[in-house]
């Protein structure tokens, strides 16, 4: 690789090969990295064609003092040149990934009985580092799983062979436990320690495949020779493995190592969300926000995250898919735009992060400032909704150990509650306690009703429950020919998943989000609605049945107390006068005898 100085008189003697620009100012300030196909044409576009520039690349031409160039062998050399550079030095005018965090990695240390374990800084020496990972969570995760798979030691002993001769050591609770084979006393031999950290690297690696295959050929192996118990401690190990990789979103099992990027953007800035995929499972996400500097297009901010999230992560896919086109092709890395399939169903959800990290940046930065619709267009943003969703209905049902079945709908409008739109149901058609049925008879009834009455219908539907109860309420929605016109999820209690129909994996919104802080709201009034209902209609029942127990009232008369008062507490604090005059001078005074007794009482 050749570097050289050209002063700005001198650019039209640039070479006409691939290679890196540098642009310096007057105090010999790194400002401008550049890539080319074409050192020469492309520098010369900067100055030839200066009017055709917009006002940011006008203002650094003017600060270029002199130009710096590095011959490479390719434009692909080209592009990973210039990230490097830009890398190290930081110019004010290049595009700049906004990220100042230290990722962690986990490192397998080069000594007798290899250690692995977490740290955020890279020593030369030590050993081998695998990550970084994007969060410290998924990195504990893989942590837990080698732990939980291999006998890999805890500990920071010197297992030089010396020291454990030396008898210097001796095991502790992790050997008794079973997490531990005792290398320390010389319990376990090197070479078949080492033969569970190759395993191990395969998972530090993503490749789950290679360790799932070896447990599967041991368990094989074992059950052949009858050694059953051996068998069955390695299927145990293996169902881990199976368990842990159910845990990451599976892509497809014939989709190999991919990367995938979604972006988004507005006058400011874009927001890129990265997707490392190997052997069909999301093993990393992370979005980032890179900041306009000349009006770069979509593509050439693309193109930025792209390099320096690959690097960052150390992915060599050969694969790389994304939502837009870049504007030239690369030699070396082949970008495509997926149409159909689960690839394209993977660059949705790459974008679906992508707004949501926007949409949280937004809100951070207070340019949404209205609350109340700042917190609806977070929720449209999250659920992907065509439209705000100032209109929004939850059902829940309720029955005690099967009795009384009831179900409650609360409304709320423009995120508040509608309390006058609140309604309360009995459950008419299904026997017995089944939510399922239930679920599919209330939200029936109350969608028929508002298409026979012609009302607006609402602009998001909430079930209080998983997949079944929301499976059971779009049953309704198919039945009244409306399925596909409202958007209805379903959100579960135990981990707050909202599940949307037909999908099979279900969205995890973030603890702290408004707009899952609102949609749980409305789903606790919604209980709360229907447990009270259920209360009173317990209470009225057993209340009319105590009636029919005094001489004189029968079942009817019982129904007209309660039809009439509406609650039992106004029962009790009627008149004498108003109930002779519903009920006769007799039974008034029989049923005032019978509350006196059962206020002393």
């Amino acid at each position: 690789m050749q570097a050289s100085f050209y002063t700005l008189d001198e650019y039209h003697n640039l070479p006409d090969l691939p290679g890196v620009y540098k642009y310096y100012n007057s105090s010999s300030e790194l400002i401008y990295v550049g890539k080319a196909k074409s050192l020469k044409k492309r520098v010369a576009s900067y100055f030839v064609k200066a009017t055709g520039l917009n006002h940011k690349t006008r203002r650094m031409v003017k600060e270029i003092n002199n130009i710096e160039i590095a011959i490479v062998n390719s434009e692909f050399d080209a592009l990973l040149l210039e990230n490097n550079l830009i890398k190290q030095n930081q110019p004010k005018y290049n595009i700049l990934l906004r990220d100042d965090k230290t990722y962690p990695y986990l490192l397998l240390t080069d000594e007798h009985f290899p250690q692995i374990y977490p740290t955020r800084k890279m020593l030369p020496g030590k050993g081998t580092y695998y990550g970084p990972f994007a969060s410290v969570k998924a990195m504990n995760n893989v942590l837990e799983l080698i732990r939980s798979v291999f006998t890999v030691r805890t500990c920071r002993l010197d297992l030089s062979p010396e020291k454990v001769a030396e008898g210097k050591y001796k095991v502790c609770l992790e050997y008794h436990i079973g997490n531990c084979l005792g290398p320390c006393e010389g319990l376990q031999k090197e070479e078949e320690y080492l033969k569970d950290i190759e395993q191990a690297k395969h998972i530090l690696k993503g490749n789950l495949a290679m360790a799932k295959n070896f447990f599967k050929e041991k368990m094989q192996e074992s059950a052949e020779n009858l050694a059953f118990e051996r068998a069955h401690y390695f299927k145990l190990k293996l169902d881990l493995l199976e368990k842990y990789q159910s845990k990451s979103l599976i892509a497809n099992p014939n989709i190999k190592d991919l990367d995938v990027f979604g972006i988004v953007s507005d006058e400011k800035c874009a927001y890129v969300n990265y997707l490392k995929i190997i052997n069909g499972s999301v093993i990393i996400t992370k979005t980032v926000e890179l900041k306009k500097k000349l009006d770069e297009t979509e593509a050439e901010l693309l193109l930025t995250a792209i390099i320096r999230l690959r690097d960052q992560f150390h992915s060599d896919a050969d694969e790389v898919i994304a939502n837009i086109q870049l504007e030239e092709e690369f030699e070396g890395l082949n970008v495509t735009v997926p149409k159909i399939g689960d690839k394209k169903k993977l660059i949705d959800l790459s974008l679906k992060n992508a707004k949501y990290y926007k949409q949280e940046k937004l809100l951070a930065s207070g340019e949404v400032k209205d609350k109340k619709f700042r917190v609806l267009k977070q929720l449209q943003s999250d659920l992907s909704l065509k439209d705000m969703p100032d209109h929004i209905e939850c059902f829940d049902n309720s029955n005690i150990q099967g009795t009384n079945p009831v179900a409650s709908m609360v409304c709320f409008l423009n995120g508040k509650p509608a309390v006058k739109e609140y309604r309360h149901y009995h459950i008419k058609t299904v026997e017995g306690p089944n939510d399922f049925a239930s679920m599919t008879e209330v939200v029936g009834r109350r969608y028929a009703r508002l298409l026979e009455e012609e009302k607006p219908l609402p602009k998001l539907i909430v079930i209080d429950g998983g997949k079944g109860q929301l499976s059971s309420a779009v049953e309704a929605l198919k039945t009244l020919n409306i399925y596909g016109q409202i958007p209805i999820i379903g959100i579960a209690k135990r981990l707050e998943e909202i599940y949307f129909p037909e999908d099979q994996f279900p969205l995890h919104i973030d603890k702290k989000s408004e707009s899952l802080r609102l949609l749980q709201r409305i789903r606790d009034e919604a209980h709360r609605f229907a447990i009270t209902f259920h209360r009173n209609v317990r209470s009225k029942k057993a209340f009319g049945t105590e009636l029919t127990k005094i001489e004189g009232i029968g079942k009817q008369t019982a129904e007209k107390l309660l039809k009439h008062f509406k609650s039992i507490k106004k029962i009790k604090e009627a008149s004498k006068e108003e109930l002779l005059e519903l009920l006769g001078e007799s039974r008034t005074q029989k049923l005032l005898e019978w509350l006196e007794k059962e206020k002393s009482g």
